[in-house]
């Protein structure tokens, strides 16, 4: 790693949010909060990224109010007074060790496994009941259960801004329930949550628009979107550039202020023609802000990582130069944080030859 890394360290701004550099922490789940309530402990471990560098972290998924929202009751929740102050004491932490930090909003819908989950009694909820293409395991979701979750969302969002977060992220990606909507793959729906991309879109839009009336103009909303799935890597939401731009655009026209582009390996180019990954090719066709993300520091993909498999470091030279012809305007790092919760500092101090190497015994699931 010998090209200087000044971009990274670079202020950003938007609207009520003012970084001091471009790393971000991505979310990645624990299940270290008994009853969905996040303890000191959870509050020390997000502090201990702030105090090494970290400019924004993105919590760990944490789930809605609805009943099935959830896979694990040690995932952490954001409604309950309980859980709230849990998350108002993170905030605290974060921001006394100089870092900003916005939770990742969460709903898993179909990857629920019932009998491992709160409320056993209830089967999962989806568009269509499809846990992945031609597995239905429930009935779809009713119309007043699609708007009882977007009630959720919003109520989070609030609840989030009230206790201090500096904006949120909803969780869109990986194959979880706003994505399950995204993908025709488990959205087989007639009605207006399916069919059309845009009515595929709709369950998105409608959150985010919930979301900026619950909260005010000012505060900041990411969507994570991803175009692989956990049932399927290969998937593919848009399969060109105008594909993606009619996925994205109304997205982006409900409030959407940064797009988190998660993609297996950053460098990777997403469409043939351009080396643009992901997040650069989101930027391009929507003029919003993006974060890129995937294998950042590392030379192994997470998914070797599930299977016990760590990964030396790598450069991140094509990255800084990525950052600096402005294909992306923030990076997530994953298992490198971690792994080093100095891995920003090390970075900025040019102690390479100490940054640790990724372990796969320290793995949090990607959320």
């Amino acid at each position: 790693m010998s090209k200087n890394a000044d971009s990274l360290f670079k202020p950003f701004s938007l609207k009520s949010l003012s970084l001091k550099n471009r790393i971000a922490m991505a979310p990645m789940t624990r299940n270290f909060s008994p009853d969905g309530i996040p303890t000191e402990d959870v509050a020390g471990y997000y502090r201990r990224r702030a105090e090494g560098g970290t400019g924004l972290i993105i919590t760990e998924g944490t789930t809605i109010n609805d009943p099935v929202a959830t896979m694990d009751g040690k995932v952490p929740k954001i409604h309950g007074q309980q859980a709230l102050a849990g998350w108002e004491n993170v905030v605290k932490e974060v921001h006394a060790a100089g870092g900003k930090i916005m939770p990742q909003l969460w709903h898993v819908g179909m990857a629920r496994n019932p009998q491992k989950a709160p409320f056993p009694e209830l089967p999962s909820a989806g568009p269509s009941g499809l846990l992945s293409p031609g597995k239905q395991i429930a009935e779809p979701m009713t119309v007043e259960h699609i708007h009882s979750v977007i009630d959720g969302f919003a109520a989070a969002a609030a609840d989030a801004k009230r206790i201090g977060f500096d904006g949120v992220e909803i969780h869109g990606a990986h194959g979880y329930l706003v994505d399950q909507f995204f993908w025709s793959g488990t959205n087989q729906r007639t009605d207006e949550w399916g069919g059309s991309m845009a009515n595929r879109s709709r369950f998105g839009v409608e959150i985010i628009k919930a979301i900026r009336a619950a909260t005010d103009p000012d505060f900041p909303i990411i969507l994570r979107y991803s175009q692989w799935k956990q049932q399927d890597y290969t998937a593919r939401l848009a399969e060109t550039p105008e594909l993606l731009e009619q996925f994205l655009a109304p997205l982006a026209d409900a409030g959407v202020d940064i797009f988190h582009c998660s993609t297996r390996r950053y460098w990777e180019p997403e469409f043939a023609g351009s080396n643009l990954n992901l997040a650069g090719w989101t930027k391009k066709l929507t003029g919003k802000a993006t974060i890129t993300v995937g294998s950042v520091g590392l030379n192994g993909d997470f998914f070797g990582a599930f299977a016990g498999k760590g990964s030396e470091t790598r450069s991140i030279d094509d990255l800084i130069e990525r950052l600096d012809k402005g294909e992306f305007d923030l990076v997530a790092v994953g298992r490198a944080i971690l792994q080093d919760p100095n891995w920003a500092n090390k970075i900025r101090q040019g102690e390479i030859d100490k940054l640790e190497t990724y372990s796969g015994d320290a793995l949090a699931t990607l959320s």
